[in-house]
């Protein structure tokens, strides 16, 4: 496992567009299907791998967190994946992968990690619907790897929503204004339908119109189509769309890729890109700069990403 810590140490300094590199781990023999499923998890997220020190149990936690344990003198809660996720599995997970995201820490449990897969963005298709439904919405992205295993990126910002960071609580929102202006719309994609919600919710409080897509490459195709539409109308094409938000990590096309996408379109010359994610570091933000993102918010942040917003659309 030490060789693999500083591969995971090395590697969450490495960034490259459209590119991404993750964790590959198990959860465990299901019980009541015999399988044995492989997830992934990105390497950027990732601060360290080991084994799961005692854990104190703490009052009035979600069923899927253990408790929390003490690392370097701070208190990270412990989510239980494969309770979290509905894998029956016999044996109590050995391993804790300790993640960040948004400068909060949390650790999950897993049977064991594998290795370290590197591959392009375009190779990660967005889950069948079957596989939605059974999985309840928890993978965003999966792909085949040569021996014929698949391999599912989980949601994590799902899992922490309800789990460790209280839901799409209502309370969060309540800082969030009405705009005050007519006709303004944003784009937005995100691969996340936790983070697509939160950003509809945002923008209903602004009283803002929004429009989705799941990931990079169905964006650019949609933001084609409008602005086809803008030149066939002889409109300009910042009538129709004001702001165009994007996550970092989806399938098929990350926000690394969208963005120099639409920054090398001169229809979209005068609509400002806003990025928007969980990868808050400032390695991230500044391979954002480098292929033109105006504006870097984290998440989830209703209030910071309103005033952003309200800034960019006034």
């Amino acid at each position: 496992m030490s060789e693999l810590l500083s591969n995971v140490d090395a590697r969450t300094k490495l960034a490259g567009t459209n590119k991404l590199e993750i964790l590959m781990f198990t959860l465990g023999q299901d019980q009541r299907t015999g399988r044995r499923e492989t997830f992934g998890i990105n390497v950027f997220k990732v601060r360290e791998v080991l084994r799961v020190p005692p854990i104190t149990q703490a009052p009035d936690m979600p069923p899927a967190v253990e408790g929390m344990v003490s690392l370097r003198g701070m208190l990270v809660p412990i989510i239980d994946l494969a309770k979290y996720a509905g894998v029956d599995v016999a044996a109590r997970p050995e391993i804790m992968i300790v993640t960040e995201y948004n400068g909060h820490t949390q650790g999950f449990l897993v049977e064991s990690v594998d290795t370290i897969l590197r591959l392009d963005w375009s190779s990660m298709k967005v889950p069948p619907d079957m596989m939605n439904a059974n999985m309840g919405g928890l993978v965003t992205a999966v792909t085949e790897l040569a021996d014929g295993r698949l391999v599912m990126m989980l949601d994590v910002e799902k899992v922490l929503a309800e789990t460790a960071h209280g839901g799409d609580d209502d309370m969060i929102y309540k800082n969030v204004l009405p705009l005050g202006l007519s006709n303004r719309r944003v784009f937005y994609a995100d691969d996340s339908s936790v983070a697509r919600r939160q950003i509809e919710r945002t923008l209903e409080a602004m009283e803002v119109k929004g429009v989705s897509a799941v990931n990079g490459r169905q964006a650019w195709q949609e933001l084609q189509k409008m602005a086809d539409y803008a030149d066939s109308a002889h409109v300009p094409l910042k009538d129709l769309i004001q702001v165009i938000l994007t996550d970092v990590e989806m399938p098929e096309m990350d926000g690394y890729m969208l963005t120099r996408k639409i920054k090398e379109d001169k229809r979209f010359a005068n609509i400002p890109v806003v990025m928007h994610s969980s990868l808050s570091g400032s390695s991230n933000q500044q391979l954002g700069k480098a292929v033109g993102v105006d504006e870097y918010v984290s998440k989830f942040e209703p209030n910071r990403l309103a005033q952003t917003l309200a800034r960019l659309l006034k």
